[in-house]
């Protein structure tokens, strides 16, 4: 039966399973991407064979015996003081209800007024959190199976060659279904004994993607990634009141999507066009889909360090050895087992009661959050009735809402401040910008720039650095961006000295998708005074000037040469005016 003992007991133990796994890869992020991804993964399979082998496993007290509080003797009478109020802890001594237990073991007699103990609902108040994860991880895999009864199966030849070639390369011989569904934005992949590849239709057009797209998804496949995924949610509802446990699985995540990565790059697709290719995904990834699959589209946090890693050509890339598999091992099982049977002391009344205290007093803390931002300050996570016009109803928040605004450091006044600058947030916003360090003045400078920009993508930018003096230079060269376009331009390495260089060149930088894929080339400007030139990576030239010249001289020697006639003063576009205060 789970006590509140053993709730405590797993907080502190999963606490520094979690703290030692990622301590651990931040020692050896010199390795690959496969390497620390195992290394992650053992540290999620320690917190799920926790719990089983805490109830399993002889108790161990390593710690000397005076240090650990013996269980005392059953009394004749013993009187337990429950009820008081949740809101004010203090005044549980007048409203305190002793139970009696007599001396032949029969259960207490219990006033019909008391208040439940924290034994009594330490149990359901872990349980409920569980449940409803538990209950999502399974709406969202069996959303999967649903979708592939209604997909269409693939028959592209170019898309079904580039399968058989991927699975050839990788040794893989089991059978893996290629299908195509509207549902989708972006392609995704899962399953274990019958793997499924789903694309969706705009993938299926870009034919020159197929081999890049296939080789990343057939990566997990091969490597059980889906398995991998469900171990880390399943985790994730276990230990749901553990931040450290939430990082874990998101590193894990994030090392899965670099590993599949990597075994793209080693098919020798190039690094620049694949860095294009996760750009564009990303714009057409599958958020807003209740899904449990690994996709090609990276998260709005995860790109910059995805492109930087494909485009850094000396990082080690490869799956992991023997000998990381067998520590691994080693260390799952060298930590699980002592760490489960450890026991420092031996449970007693007095510690409950110590333990009821602490949590009554955070549940005061957590209620008076909840009753301020309820009232003042989360107005925008609230529902109006537009044909009536009747006053708005506070939708009440969810207790992991609270939790997760209480561990980051929320305060009403914070969303104060925030609510100032108008526009619609939720809880999981508030979090986000209090985890990344987002402060009104930030979404106060943004919108000044971006009228209406939305709270979440707001957030988004400031995670891949973007800062105002950034979205105003790309404003001044195209008026028309937005924040997915600032996100692809910082996530590329465009500034403003790029685009200004290029232009100067003689480029023509119509849009934000100009400068990305040219800066995805690798093309650069070079040179100073009247001429200037651009250098591919294949030692092709294209000189600009003087005058209105374009010479163009392959790698092996040839020269082609256009003058090309200057627009009249008329038709030139005019120059965006500059903002304010420049």
């Amino acid at each position: 039966m789970i006590t509140a003992a053993t709730l405590i007991g797993l907080a502190w133990k999963s606490a520094l399973v979690a703290g030692l796994t990622l301590l651990l890869l931040r020692l050896v992020r010199s390795r690959s991407a496969g390497e620390r991804s195992l290394i992650a993964h053992a540290g999620l399979a320690a917190l799920l064979a926790l719990p089983l082998a805490t109830l399993l496993l002889p108790q161990w007290q390593p710690l000397p015996a005076d240090w650990a509080i013996a269980e005392p003797a059953p009394a004749a009478a013993a009187t337990k003081i429950t009820g008081g109020s949740a809101v004010d802890p203090a005044s549980s001594a007048t409203a305190s209800v002793p139970v009696v237990a007599d001396s032949s073991g029969s259960p207490p007699i219990m006033s019909p007024f008391a208040w439940p103990s924290f034994a009594d609902l330490a149990p359901w108040v872990y349980a409920l959190p569980l449940a409803l994860l538990a209950g999502l991880m399974g709406i969202a895999v069996l959303r999967l199976f649903a979708m592939r009864g209604r997909a269409d199966v693939l028959v592209e030849s170019s898309w079904l060659s580039a399968l058989a070639e991927a699975q050839r390369r990788m040794g893989f011989k089991h059978g893996t279904a290629l299908l195509v569904s509207d549902e989708l934005r972006s392609p995704i992949s899962w399953g274990v004994l019958r793997p499924t590849i789903v694309l969706s239709p705009k993938a299926v057009a870009a034919v020159g993607e197929a081999e890049a797209i296939i080789a990343h998804e057939l990566a997990h496949v091969a490597r059980l990634d889906w398995a991998k995924l469900l171990a880390a949610r399943l985790a994730c509802a276990l230990f749901w009141f553990n931040p450290l446990v939430w990082m874990l699985a998101r590193e894990s995540h994030q090392l899965r999507e670099e590993a599949a990565d990597d075994a793209v790059l080693m098919a020798d697709i190039d690094g620049p066009d694949y860095a294009t290719l996760l750009v564009g995904a990303a714009r057409h990834d599958n958020k807003a889909t209740l899904i449990a699959a690994h996709g090609v589209a990276p998260a709005k946090g995860s790109l910059k360090r995805r492109i930087t890693r494909v485009l850094d050509g000396s990082l080690k890339r490869g799956p992991a050895s023997a000998g990381w598999i067998l520590m691994s091992l080693v260390v799952l099982a060298g930590i699980t087992a002592p760490l489960a049977a450890f026991s420092a002391t031996a449970e007693t009344k007095v510690a409950d009661e110590t333990h009821a205290m602490a949590f009554v007093a955070q549940q005061s803390a957590i209620r008076s959050m909840q009753s301020a931002m309820t009232a003042k300050d989360l107005t925008d996570v609230e529902t109006r009735d537009v044909d009536t016009g009747a006053a708005p109803a506070a939708e009440p928040l969810r207790a992991d809402d609270l939790v997760g605004m209480r561990a980051v450091g929320v305060t009403p006044e914070y969303v104060a401040k925030l609510r100032e600058h108008g526009g619609s947030m939720d809880p999981d916003d508030i979090i986000a910008a209090k985890a990344t360090g987002v402060d009104p003045a930030y979404i106060g400078s943004m919108r000044a720039i971006l009228p209406g920009a939305d709270f979440g993508d707001l957030v988004g930018a400031k995670q891949v650095g973007i800062d105002a003096a950034f979205a105003r230079d790309m404003k001044e060269h195209f008026p028309g961006v937005d924040l997915d376009d600032l996100i692809a331009l910082k996530a590329m390495g465009v500034d403003c000295d790029f685009v200004t260089d290029m232009r100067k060149a003689g480029v023509r930088l119509r849009d934000p998708d100009d400068a990305i894929e040219l800066r995805a080339t690798g093309m650069h400007p070079r040179g100073r005074g009247a001429k200037r030139s651009i250098v591919s990576k294949d030692g092709a030239t294209v000189r600009f000037g003087p005058g209105p010249v374009i010479e163009a001289r392959s790698a092996d020697g040839r020269v082609a040469r256009i003058e090309v006639p200057e627009a009249p003063a008329a038709t030139r576009p005019p120059m965006p005016p500059a903002p304010p205060g420049t």
